[in-house]
């Protein structure tokens, strides 16, 4: 993939920015890349450039994410129904599976068909066009189509160590090495990546979703989480630390906001531990701003991050944040003892300890809370957006 040049800054602001497009593997998922994904395209569309939102696939209707219905950019889903999924055959049972070769023989065409729907709508950028593409599995019909005189970004939302335990390290290496860039969110994760071979890495941290004029004024007895509820977001080791700290601070709750196919699994966890009674499951919400600030104290549990919104969420809403060190990430945001406080991936004994220290003193909560509300404001969306646009332009030339 290379990138042609096209002209001068001055020439792109007369033809009204760039065509920028983000290629996800869906539109809607409810995640961290879909909000990362629309607000970057927002704050694009809000500097000039015209941007277009592509997703591979659809979502299931209970994992999709209800969006406005007046978008300022557009957004186009490839497929009508999620493609089979991709399978290897192996050995001389593999190469006799006729109708797995068959099923495999059509998956291709149909994968060769999409990506040339790709193409259509890329051949139709003016030049200086940027294509970013937000997960490692979009990228196989972003390398199907045709992006001669696109600058191609590529980019991984997990850690370095987060993608070595599953198969994307392997695709990350195998799909992203020729593009134009590979970013990932942190300088440490970019140096492993360099020392694992990836020589086009370096690192764009996500940007705040909001930036309020003051902290939330934390009098609620109140610690709250908002994210999905998956595996990987650990709610299961923050209900155990939950039902060591609790039974010391009988009048404060834990709200849980979020939804997903672990629910059902974590509320009979929460009734075996007996904090049932302390535990307010919220559901969803499209106001994280006010869901933050009608609590004291935010917590997160997660396994594994890249760089996670949530806890930037939590500090610009002035909250004093709890959370597992699971992430080069989660240490780049929260200094420990500074603007939150940290424990070792799941000791839940030490995260319990945290949530005991916040709950139990006011002036702490106060002081962390306050400074993570400053502190935060180093990834504000304006800096953010000018280290993108910075990027385009040196990519271009």
């Amino acid at each position: 993939m290379s990138q042609q040049t096209a002209g001068t800054a001055a020439d792109l602001e007369q033809r009204g920015g760039r065509d920028v497009f983000i290629v996800s593997n869906s539109v809607d998922e409810i995640g961290g890349v879909t909000t990362w994904s629309h607000q970057m395209a927002r704050l694009f569309t809000d500097r000039g450039h015209r941007v277009h939102l592509v997703g591979i696939a659809p979502v299931a209707e209970e994992l999709r994410q209800r969006l406005p219905q007046d978008l300022p950019y557009a957004v186009t889903t490839l497929y009508d129904a999620h493609p089979p999924q991709a399978r290897r055959l192996r050995g001389i049972k593999g190469r006799l599976n006729a109708p797995e070769r068959r099923r495999q023989a059509a998956r291709r065409t149909l994968m060769q068909q999409k990506a040339e729907q790709l193409s259509t709508l890329l051949r139709a950028a003016r030049p200086g066009g940027v294509v970013i593409v937000t997960q490692v599995w979009a990228m196989e019909w972003v390398a199907l189509a045709d992006t001669k005189g696109l600058s191609v970004i590529g980019m991984s939302h997990e850690s370095f160590e987060a993608s070595q335990k599953s198969t994307r390290g392997e695709r990350v290496r195998r799909h992203y090495r020729d593009v134009d860039r590979l970013l990932v969110l942190t300088p440490e994760d970019a140096d492993l990546w360099i020392r694992a071979g990836m020589e086009n890495v370096s690192s764009m941290p996500n940007p705040l979703p909001f930036m309020p004029d003051s902290p939330a004024p934390r009098t609620e007895k109140v610690v709250v989480s908002v994210g999905r509820l998956a595996f990987e977001k650990g709610v299961d080791l923050l209900l155990d630390a939950w039902a060591e700290a609790a039974p010391l601070h009988p009048d404060w709750i834990l709200r849980i906001h979020g939804a997903g196919v672990e629910e059902a699994r974590l509320r009979e966890h929460a009734a075996s531990l007996g904090v049932s009674g302390s535990v307010e499951w919220a559901g969803s919400t499209d106001d994280v701003l006010g869901a933050l600030r009608g609590a004291s104290v935010f917590a997160q549990a997660s396994r594994a991050e890249g760089f996670p919104i949530t806890l930037l969420e939590a500090m610009a809403a002035g909250l004093p944040v709890v959370a597992f060190d699971c992430a080069p990430g989660v240490r780049e945001i929260v200094g420990h003892g500074e603007d939150g406080l940290l424990a070792r991936l799941g000791n839940t004994m030490e995260l319990a300890g945290h949530l005991d220290a916040l709950m139990a003193d006011r002036e702490l909560r106060d002081r962390l809370g306050d400074r993570a509300f400053r502190a935060v404001r180093r990834y504000s969306a304006a800096e953010i957006t000018d280290r993108w646009e910075r990027l385009f332009a040196f990519l271009e030339r």
